[in-house]
């Protein structure tokens, strides 16, 4: 099978069972989304969404929140991963959203990343999710799912199996195809003991056909 033929039929396969994957983030606006994707950096969306309704009673919109003191913000997030940087960058990135962009979030995905708390990864969330800009967000549910059906090949970092995946995905796709593939590794091609025999995708997968098929024959 081509590389070409195995990402039509990956597509094909998610297409038909989730139509309209969308983030498990809970937000309503992009001053929320932005607020959890900085507060989920190495930290569960369920956490996350625990923290958040609290978060957004005290600090209910960015001018808000960009007045508020480290202290006041680390008190709510506190029970998150890394809550010292998790407070500065939430801070700074509102100061920042307030000052240089008149409150509004830009759809450009470079220029969220000049903002605090904003890598590459979660910039691509952010215009994916809000502006339905076809860029790949590549976390490690991606990474890991990607390599193990065959998307990637020897990719050594994020970047490289972002290239890859965008190489082959019609633009039209990538921002569905990174939910497809982080609710796919969360879910069944999870880090330890992969789900394979509940997989719809193991027909194609090399990682199945690598560690299952070869033990029944």
């Amino acid at each position: 099978m081509t590389n070409k033929e195995l990402f039509t039929k990956v597509i094909e396969y998610f297409s038909k069972i989730m139509p309209k994957p969308e983030t498990e983030l809970k937000y309503q606006n992009p001053y929320e989304l932005i607020v959890a994707v900085i507060l989920s950096a190495q930290c569960t969306d369920k956490r996350v969404n625990i923290i958040s309704p609290n978060f957004f009673k005290k600090f209910p919109d960015v001018e808000t929140l960009a007045k508020a003191e480290f202290h006041e913000i680390y008190e709510v997030i506190r029970s998150c991963t890394y809550p010292n940087n998790k407070s500065k960058n939430l801070s700074g990135m509102a100061k920042m959203l307030v000052s240089d962009f008149n409150s509004t979030m830009p759809s450009d995905p470079e220029i969220l990343q000049r903002l605090p708390g904003v890598g590459r990864k979660s910039a691509h969330v952010l215009a994916s999710v809000l502006f339905n800009k076809p860029v790949m967000a590549v976390d490690t549910h991606v990474f890991r799912v990607s390599a193990r059906i065959g998307l990637t090949s020897n990719a050594k970092n994020p970047l490289e199996c972002e290239h890859q995946l965008i190489r082959h995905i019609p633009s039209y796709k990538i921002s569905q195809a990174h939910h497809w593939l982080i609710l796919h590794g969360r879910y069944i091609c999870v880090a330890r003991n992969p789900r394979c025999r509940e997989c719809g995708l193991k027909g194609l997968c090399h990682y199945y056909k690598k560690h299952f098929l070869k033990k029944q024959i």
